[in-house]
């Protein structure tokens, strides 16, 4: 339910159509936190609405689709507030590159480091997805606001946990390089023990 609450984070700013919640909002500032695609978005404002959250006007427009536009009601903003003061519980985080490193014996060295190095390209690339978030002030500066010291934390763990990563995929990326390949040593060594026999 965390997509609904985003939104209505958003609509307390302004009333905004989906497409706008969309590439205005999710894509331009929390994408990296909570990604929705369209239908989601649209399906939770529909959802909004039944529960009397948000409210929809449509604005006709000339040569061009009518734009639905939503805007959060009291209601809405009482649940929104209730949701910002209650703690979460910790996510269950599935990291399927673990489970296959965890069994990966059974492959190559270089079918290891292959995974390996794909991970940290996609690591990488969010990372510096993350550094394209436009934010005005450091903490630091004197003319931050709350709302930008609230946005700095936040984009600061992100990028903190993909640098982190990134450093985790080096160490394990050098590991890897380094180890004997030990299914081949045996296969090596129990050929040798066969032409000993003969």
């Amino acid at each position: 339910m965390s997509l609904a609450y985003a939104i209505l984070g958003f609509l307390q700013k302004e009333g905004m159509t989906g497409y706008d919640l969309k590439n205005n909002c999710f894509d331009q500032t929390i994408a990296h936190l909570w990604p929705a695609d369209q239908a989601q978005i649209y399906k939770t404002l529909d959802k909004l609405v039944e529960h009397g959250w948000t409210t929809c006007t449509v604005e006709m427009q000339r040569d061009r689709p009518h734009r639905k536009v939503y805007s959060i009601t009291e209601t809405g903003k009482a649940a929104l507030l209730q949701w910002l003061q209650c703690h979460q519980p910790l996510p269950t985080i599935r990291e399927p590159l673990l489970v296959q490193l965890f069994f990966a014996a059974e492959l190559s060295n270089a079918e290891i480091l292959y995974l390996l190095k794909q991970e940290f390209m996609a690591h990488r690339k969010k990372l510096a997805d993350c550094d394209k978030i436009t934010l005005s002030s450091p903490l630091d500066a004197t003319d931050v606001s709350r709302e930008q010291v609230m946005q700095r934390l936040v984009v600061d763990l992100v990028k903190q946990k993909e640098q982190t990563y990134l450093d985790w995929l080096c160490n394990a990326i050098d590991v890897v390089s380094h180890l004997q390949e030990q299914r081949d040593c045996k296969q090596h060594s129990m050929r040798g023990d066969r032409i000993e026999e003969n």
